[in-house]
């Protein structure tokens, strides 16, 4: 009946960060056949009263925010069972639900929780799943992700990816024209935020390394544009490249052994380089009089996509990095930019302008087939999840500089808002599935 997931979960960022405002998640588009599941109030079973994290609270943003699922409301719910002899599948039937999850939270010993959960079938009766999580107090969200990606798996069969981490660019409009800076990690629905880095100079192109320990990122501290890697648990940065002229958009490869980054070949020229950041060893990639940027690299790290005028107009080229000549990809529209590849490589997300607005559109690969998935004025910087099914961007709000988040067909769409009016939030990436 019951397995058991020894779950140390959840992170710590460096112990000197700043709390930041939590984006408020709005769903502005649905899916009508999403598929009703109902998440029952988790029992609590530890002595004093319970957290302010409400575990099954979690759990049904977390699906229903999917796109594939719809919570139903817990007011609507005719009983709250937290025992499986105490479901009357008739009850849930009536209401039209699919699926149910109960669960409980029981202390564990040496200070750790345990959080029980069984997910059920409501017309065959049958329990799909039973787990029993160990967590410390601290980490009761981050473990309700856990299980949100543990429900979605085995009710989808793809992997879920709540319990991950998106990072970010916080812009604070100070009086007159001044801002201040911030790099934020939070979690994927925007809570938890924590500062990485901030500065007074602004902070661009972060990017996570694939074992999601360090960012990349550009800083114009000290008056100067320069390259850095942070790990975000202990804060320790390394300069990677401040060389005169254009140091920017680097990306770590597949491996995390190197880092590909726009430098200026000749006064004011970009082209595309990866170091080898054992070495520092440079390879200069592209060789154009054109404006060659915004690298990205396909999953197997034997090719880099990259934003190119060399024909004109921006547009995305791919190249081998065993050699040969660069090759156009992407024909649809005189405006096609900031690729990134959907984790699988059969898909390209892109910034694309329809009808002088830009645009989140994806491409497949195979057919070349372009289709947009978003009615922005000014959408930019797509990043995918890391299992593929949604892609986050930069969008405006109401003058404001918002994250969105769209299904990769387009259908779901959501908005994370920053809380405070002077705050805006740009540049966001989607970071890596965690080890735990």
């Amino acid at each position: 009946m019951w397995r058991k997931l020894l779950l140390v979960v959840g992170f710590a960022l460096l112990p000197l960060a700043a709390a930041r405002a939590t984006l408020e998640i709005t769903i502005t588009h649905g899916v009508s056949t999403a598929a009703p599941v109902a998440i029952v109030p988790f029992a609590w079973e530890v002595q004093g009263p319970p957290p302010a994290t409400d575990v099954a609270a979690v759990v049904s943003a977390d699906l229903t925010r999917s796109g594939r699922f719809k919570a139903i409301p817990v007011k609507s719910m005719l009983e709250k069972p937290t025992e499986a002899s105490a479901i009357n599948f008739t009850n849930w039937r009536v209401l039209g639900v699919d699926d149910l999850v109960i669960g409980r939270i029981k202390p564990a010993g040496s200070g750790n929780l345990q959080a029980e959960f069984q997910l059920f079938n409501v017309y065959t009766g049958r329990q799909l799943m039973g787990l029993s999580v160990l967590t410390p107090p601290q980490n009761l969200r981050w473990t309700a992700h856990k299980i949100s990606d543990l429900i979605y798996q085995k009710l989808t069969g793809q992997r879920g990816a709540f319990a991950t981490r998106i990072a970010y660019v916080e812009v604070l409009r100070k009086s007159g024209k001044e801002s201040h800076y911030a790099l934020v990690v939070a979690d994927s629905d925007g809570f938890n935020p924590q500062t990485v880095f901030s500065s007074d100079e602004p902070i661009m192109s972060p990017d996570w390394s694939p074992d999601g320990k360090y960012l990349a990122y550009v800083s114009f501290e000290d008056q100067r544009q320069a390259i850095y890697i942070q790990d975000i648990y202990t804060g320790r940065r390394q300069l990677i490249s401040e060389r005169r002229g254009i140091n920017s958009a680097p990306v770590f490869s597949p491996d995390g052994k190197s880092l590909a980054m726009v430098l200026s070949s000749s006064p004011d020229n970009p082209d595309i380089y990866v170091m080898n950041l054992a070495t520092h060893a440079l390879r200069r990639i592209t060789h154009s009089d054109a404006i060659d940027t915004e690298p990205a690299w396909s999953p197997d790290g034997q090719s880099l996509y990259f934003t190119s005028d060399r024909g004109g107009s921006p547009q995305i080229y791919k190249v081998n990095l065993n050699g040969g000549r660069p090759q156009r990809i992407t024909f649809d529209g005189n405006y096609n930019a900031r690729a990134r590849i959907s984790p699988d490589g059969h898909a390209l997300a892109m910034v694309h302008r329809e009808n002088g607005h830009l645009r989140i559109a994806v491409m497949n690969l195979s057919t070349g087939a372009l289709l947009t998935l978003t009615d922005g004025d000014l959408d930019k910087s797509p990043s995918f999840a890391p299992n593929g099914s949604m892609i986050i961007y930069e969008a405006t709000y109401r003058g404001q500089g918002v994250l969105k988040e769209v299904s990769v067909d387009g259908q779901v769409r959501e908005r994370l808002s920053e809380t405070q009016p002077d705050v805006s939030v740009h540049m966001p990436v989607w970071g890596p599935f965690l080890s735990q």
